[in-house]
């Protein structure tokens, strides 16, 4: 099977996705089964990755398309792509919307884990929202809070910034609005995620503009790239979880093999690959995503 689209002038290239142009208002966005990490590529891949991350976001693209709008379009993969592009691409790939992209990262947090522990630990706060004493790794919070960042470069850090410093780089009215819309979708998701025995501790949703000033849902969502899924039969406060999302890979590499971030880039054995494989899936099967 030819793994690459030809046919189609390739407009982006990213850790995990690639975008190809279609016409001046569509572009196919197709997810490869690369895998990052503290935002590095890795140099192996995860099979079936990009399948179950499309088949996830799609899922749930439709599941939340009541709360706002997302970036689908409405046409065939069949009308652009034939043969073993057609092959490649199915069930991989998204027709979607040319948007223009907020400069921000759309995080919510409904647990206490990762850096928002740290964060946490260090300062009794996680983006300048102070939080109560005494919350312990992975414990519940009050509500759910919005916590964005920046957009970094391809290869470059995210920095988690204020709900103030949100306003000054997209607005107060549009910063509202992405506030209470990501509040919304996340608090939808995870009470529908916990009937499959899934807590979704965090997510970063990416939002765009269209044409006509709408905000509009878009890239990927709720996926175990963009989320921290913890098993709720296991859960337990004061520990790490069993997670279904690359966070087994981050601990992998930061506290068994002790990668200090930087190169060379660390081999991923046979059996992580595995691993992570199957946890991917797992969400697939618990959400009953055929």
């Amino acid at each position: 099977m030819k793994n690459q689209i030809s046919t189609l002038k390739k407009l982006y290239s990213g850790k995990v996705r690639e975008l190809y142009a279609i016409d001046e208002k569509t572009m196919l966005m197709l997810a490869t089964d690369r895998i990052s990490s503290f935002d590095v590529i890795l140099k192996q891949a995860i099979p079936n990755k990009g399948v179950y991350l499309t088949q996830i976001s799609l899922f749930w693209f439709e599941y939340l398309e009541n709360i706002v709008q997302n970036h689908l379009a409405n046409q065939a993969l069949d009308t652009i792509l034939s043969g073993d592009e057609l092959a490649y691409a199915k069930n991989r790939s998204l027709i979607v919307k040319k948007l223009t992209p907020l400069p921000i990262e759309v995080i919510v947090r409904g647990y206490l884990a990762g850096t928002g522990y740290k964060d946490y630990l260090a300062s009794g706060e996680i983006c300048g929202i102070k939080l109560p004493l005494n919350l312990a790794n992975a414990e519940k919070l009050p509500n759910p809070i919005f916590t964005p960042s920046t957009k970094a470069m391809l290869g470059l850090h995210d920095e988690n910034i204020t709900f103030e410093q949100c306003r000054n780089i997209i607005g107060t009215e549009l910063s509202d609005k992405v506030k209470e819309i990501a509040l919304k979708l996340y608090q939808s998701a995870n009470s529908f995620a916990l009937n499959a025995d899934i807590i979704i501790a965090d997510t970063k949703f990416e939002f765009g503009m269209d044409e006509n000033g709408n905000l509009i849902l878009m890239d990927e969502v709720l996926t175990p790239d963009s989320s921290r899924f913890w098993d709720a039969k296991e859960y337990k406060v004061g520990t790490n979880p069993l997670s279904f999302d690359k966070q087994f890979i981050r601990d992998y590499l930061e506290l068994e093999l002790r990668w200090n971030k930087q190169p060379p880039i660390p081999d991923l054995p046979a059996e992580i690959v595995k691993q992570t494989e199957n946890k991917y899936y797992e969400i697939m099967r618990r959400l009953k995503i055929n």
